[in-house]
C-alpha cells in the first residue's frame, strides 16, 4: 500500500509540474507582446501620430477606453483623417481594430465616423473592426443627462464636458442598469423593454426631459443599427488572447484616449473623464494581463493644453494663444 500510495504521490507531482511548465511556456508566449501609448498631459498631446508611426509593423490596434470623446488626428498624403471612436490604426488596411469593452459607443456617431472616413478614402474599415459584445451602449437620454447635470453645477463648478453622454453612461454601467452591444444583438423585443424602462428612469430623475426624449424613434434607429453592426462584433477577450498566445506574434498596439492628468482617480479630480485613462484601464478595457504590456509610451507636447475646466498650472494670453492655434491647429 505504501508503494502504490508513494507512485501516487509521484505520478501527481509530475502531472503538475508539468502543468506547471505547460503555463510557464504560455507565460513566455504572450509577455512583452503589446505596446501602449497614453497621453502623459491633459490629452491632445498628438497620440495619433504617434499610433499612427507605429501601426505600419502592427497587426492589430486597441481602443480600451473612454467614447466619442475622444479625438485623434492622423494626417496621410495630406489627407487628415479624425478619430474619435475609430482606433487610429484603420489607415494601416493590413491591421485589425478593436473597440474594446471598457469603450462606451455610440452607434450613431460610430457609423457616421466610418462614412466621413471612407468619403475620404479609407476603404474596407467595417471589414477590419471588431468591437467587443461586452461594451456598453450611449443613448440619447445620455447625453441630455450630461447637459442637465452641466447645467445644474452652475458657473465656477462645471467640468467642461463634452457633451457626448460619456459620463453618464458610464455611471449607468457602474448603476448596473445599462445595456451592452450584446443586449442590443440578442432579443430585440427585450431589448426594446429593457430600454424603455432605463428611458422612464432617467425622466422621472430629470423632470424637463420627457419632452426631449423620443423612444419610438431611438429604438428604430437601434433596431436599424443592430443589423449593420452585428458582422463586427464579437468577445474580444477570448479574440485577443488567442492572439497573445499565437505562435505568429501578432503585434498589438493600445491607443489610450484622453490623458493621465483627466484620469478618472489619479487626475485633476473632480475635472476630469469617467474612465480610467492611465494604464490600469488597459487591462480592465481590454481583459488582457499585465505580463503582456511590454513598453508603455507616455506622450507629451512641448506645452499643455486641456480640454474643459479645472486646475492649470499657466494660462496663454490671448496673442499667444492665437498664435498657437494657427501653427499647431489646437
Amino acid at each position: 500500500m505504501a508503494g502504490i500510495g508513494v507512485n501516487g504521490v509521484d505520478g501527481g507531482r509530475k502531472k503538475a509540474t508539468a502543468a506547471m511548465t505547460s503555463a510557464s511556456s504560455d507565460d513566455r508566449t504572450i509577455r512583452n507582446r503589446v505596446t501602449v501609448i497614453l497621453g502623459a498631459q491633459f490629452g491632445d498631446e498628438g497620440k495619433g501620430k504617434i499610433v499612427d508611426l507605429l501601426c505600419q509593423k502592427a497587426h492589430i490596434v486597441c481602443r480600451c477606453q473612454g467614447g466619442n470623446n475622444a479625438g485623434h488626428t492622423v494626417v496621410v498624403e495630406n489627407t487628415s483623417y479624425d478619430f474619435h471612436l475609430l482606433p487610429s490604426g484603420v489607415v494601416n488596411p493590413c491591421c485589425m481594430n478593436i473597440i474594446g469593452n471598457g469603450v462606451v459607443v455610440n452607434l450613431a456617431s460610430l457609423f457616421d465616423e466610418i462614412k466621413i472616413n471612407e468619403e475620404k478614402g479609407l476603404t474596407g474599415l467595417k471589414d477590419r473592426l471588431i468591437i467587443s459584445n461586452r461594451a456598453h451602449l450611449v443613448f440619447e437620454f445620455h447625453q441630455l443627462a450630461d447637459k442637465f447635470e452641466e447645467e445644474l453645477r452652475g458657473n465656477g463648478k462645471r467640468i467642461g464636458t463634452t457633451m457626448k453622454g460619456i459620463g453618464p453612461t458610464y455611471s449607468c454601467k457602474a448603476s448596473r442598469n445599462s445595456l451592452r452591444v450584446a443586449d442590443l444583438l440578442d432579443d430585440f423585443d427585450v431589448f426594446s423593454e429593457k430600454y424603455r424602462n432605463l428611458s422612464n428612469y432617467y425622466c422621472q430623475r430629470y423632470l424637463n426631459m420627457k419632452d426631449s426624449v423620443h423612444v419610438d424613434e431611438e429604438l428604430k434607429k437601434l433596431k436599424e443599427f443592430r443589423e449593420r453592426i452585428k458582422p463586427m462584433v464579437r468577445d474580444t477577450v477570448t479574440y485577443l488572447s488567442d492572439k497573445l498566445c499565437s505562435t505568429s506574434k501578432k503585434v498589438i498596439i493600445v491607443e489610450g484616449a484622453n490623458a493621465t492628468m483627466l484620469d478618472l482617480d489619479f487626475g485633476t479630480y473632480p475635472m476630469v473623464t469617467s474612465s480610467n485613462c492611465s494604464i490600469g484601464g488597459v487591462f480592465t478595457g481590454l481583459g488582457i494581463p499585465p505580463h503582456s504590456v511590454g513598453d508603455i509610451y507616455g506622450v507629451c507636447k512641448a506645452y499643455t493644453t486641456r480640454v474643459g475646466e479645472g486646475c492649470f498650472p499657466t494660462q496663454m494670453d490671448e496673442a499667444w494663444r492665437r498664435r498657437q492655434m494657427g501653427r499647431h491647429k489646437e
